[in-house]
C-alpha cells in the first residue's frame, strides 16, 4: 500500500510539473486568431500551408515600394541585411483568369532578442491583376468570407471599403501596432482598396486592386476615426443589391434641338 501511494504522489508531481512548465514556458507554435486561418500562424506553419513562397519583398519606403527577391537570394544574403520581420514572404495565383499575389507581413514579440526570433503573420496583402469587381472577391480569395448580414459593420472612404467580422480576440493584440491597443477588442477586417477611387454610389460592381486581412477595432473606428469612415450596408448582403438597384438613375435621352425649316 505504501509503494502505491508513493508512485501516485510521484505521477501527481510529474503532471504538476508538465503543467507548470506548459504555463511558463509556452508552445513555439502559432494558432490562427480568426477564421482567415492566417493571422496568427507562424512563418513555419504558413510554409507547411502553402509551401515555400516564389520570392521574399521588402518595402524601401512609407509608400508602397517594393524590392523583389528570389526566395533563394533572400535566404543565403539580403535576410542578413535587414531584420528577418522585415521581408513578406510572396506567393502568386492564377484564377479564374486573374493573376492574384499574396503577401504576408510579420510581427515578432520586441522582447525576444533571439537570433531566429518567431515571426507571426500579422497582414496579408492580396492584389489583382486586372482589377475585379466587388462581387467577385469571395471566388477568388478563399479565405475571403464577408458576412451577408445586413447589420454587419462596414465602413467606407473615398477609395477603399472596410468589413469587420465575428468576435474579437484578446491574443491578436499581439499583432496590433495601434498605441492603446491592450484598452481595445480587436476583430477580424477586410479592407478593400480601389487604385481610382470608388465611385460616391457603391454598387457590387465596384472595381477593387487589392484586399487586405487584419485586425480592427470597432471602437476606435467608430470613435477615433468617424470623421474618416463612413458607415454603410453591408455590401454582401441581399438588402445591398436591392438598394443599388433602386439607387441607380434611370437612362435619361440627350434631348436633340428643333430647328426652324
Amino acid at each position: 500500500m505504501y509503494v502505491c501511494t508513493m508512485l501516485h504522489a510521484g505521477a501527481l508531481t510529474f503532471l504538476l510539473s508538465v503543467v507548470l512548465l506548459a504555463t511558463v514556458f509556452p508552445s513555439a507554435t502559432a494558432a490562427p486568431y480568426f477564421e482567415d486561418g492566417f493571422l496568427g500562424l507562424s512563418q513555419k506553419e504558413l510554409h507547411e500551408q502553402l509551401g515555400i513562397p516564389q520570392a521574399v519583398r521588402d518595402r524601401k519606403s512609407a509608400l508602397r515600394v517594393f524590392t523583389y527577391y528570389p526566395i533563394t537570394d533572400w535566404s543565403t544574403y539580403f535576410s542578413k541585411l535587414v531584420s528577418p520581420e522585415n521581408g513578406e514572404d510572396v506567393y502568386t495565383f492564377s484564377r479564374e483568369g486573374i493573376d492574384v499575389r499574396y503577401s504576408f507581413s510579420y510581427a515578432v514579440d520586441p522582447n525576444d532578442h533571439s537570433e531566429n526570433r518567431l515571426l507571426t503573420v500579422r497582414l496579408v496583402d492580396i492584389e489583382f491583376s486586372p482589377a475585379v469587381p466587388i462581387s467577385r472577391l469571395p471566388s477568388l480569395i478563399p479565405e475571403f468570407r464577408p458576412s451577408t448580414d445586413p447589420t454587419n459593420p462596414a465602413f467606407r472612404s473615398n477609395i477603399w471599403v472596410l468589413l469587420c467580422k465575428g468576435p474579437a480576440s484578446s491574443e491578436a493584440r499581439f499583432i496590433v501596432r495601434e498605441q492603446g491597443k491592450e484598452q481595445l477588442d480587436w476583430t477580424l477586417c477586410y479592407q478593400l482598396f480601389s487604385m481610382q477611387g470608388l465611385p460616391d454610389r457603391l454598387t457590387s460592381e465596384a472595381l477593387i486592386d487589392r484586399v487586405e486581412i487584419g485586425t480592427q477595432s470597432l471602437q476606435l473606428v467608430t470613435h477615433r476615426q468617424r470623421h474618416t469612415h463612413e458607415r454603410i450596408p453591408n455590401p454582401y448582403s441581399q438588402q445591398f443589391d436591392k438598394q443599388s438597384d433602386a439607387l441607380k438613375p434611370s437612362s435619361k435621352l440627350i434631348p436633340v434641338p428643333k430647328y426652324a425649316e
